[in-house]
């Protein structure tokens, strides 16, 4: 397993799994778990081409953080609909994001599972390999799956920088 730079968690430095995803490059595949209206369902990369797509990664929706995070980018991505793809990783199983996503109106953020093989965290170089769980992270896809921005939170506790991300998506949603 490869590894990559560092997060931190409360102070305490951690090491990223896998290989950092550069702007510029193509986005790596991922193949995510997720629980609809027709039941388990997969949301993949070749899924959500078509569209610019924003990827807000998480460590766990039970966390006040990851919460809140998951809630800003549903509140303000709201506005552009259907011109995009919205999704919140975690690894937290697809039932448990399917619940909190149902009780807290998220309508806007598709929810994907990387909790089967982690193979999204480490291709996107975003698994926190101590704790075997997701660095918080955003990610935004050109329509043709090419990476035109990302941001590795350097410490986990804190949120990302929203309006970079909301920027970076709308100005590819025209």
């Amino acid at each position: 397993m490869s590894r990559h730079g560092a997060v931190t968690f409360k102070g305490n430095p951690l090491t990223l799994a896998g290989s950092e995803v550069a702007v510029g490059s193509a986005a790596p595949d991922f193949d995510l778990a997720c629980f609809g209206p027709n039941g388990m369902e997969h949301i993949t990369k070749a899924s959500v081409l078509g569209k610019p797509t924003i990827i807000s990664v998480v460590p766990s929706l039970d966390t006040p953080v990851c919460q809140v995070q998951t809630k800003t980018f549903n509140q303000r991505l709201a506005s552009l609909g259907e011109k995009i793809n919205a999704l919140t990783v975690s690894l937290d199983l697809p039932f448990a994001m399917n619940r909190f996503c149902g009780a807290e109106g998220i309508k806007a953020m598709r929810s994907g599972s990387d909790y089967m093989e982690r193979a999204f965290g480490n291709a996107w170089g975003v698994l926190i390999d101590e704790l075997k769980i997701l660095a918080r992270a955003v990610f935004v896809l050109d329509k043709d799956g090419i990476v035109r921005y990302a941001q590795v939170v350097k410490e986990v506790a804190s949120e990302p920088d929203y309006d970079a991300a909301i920027t970076a998506i709308e100005e590819l949603a025209g």
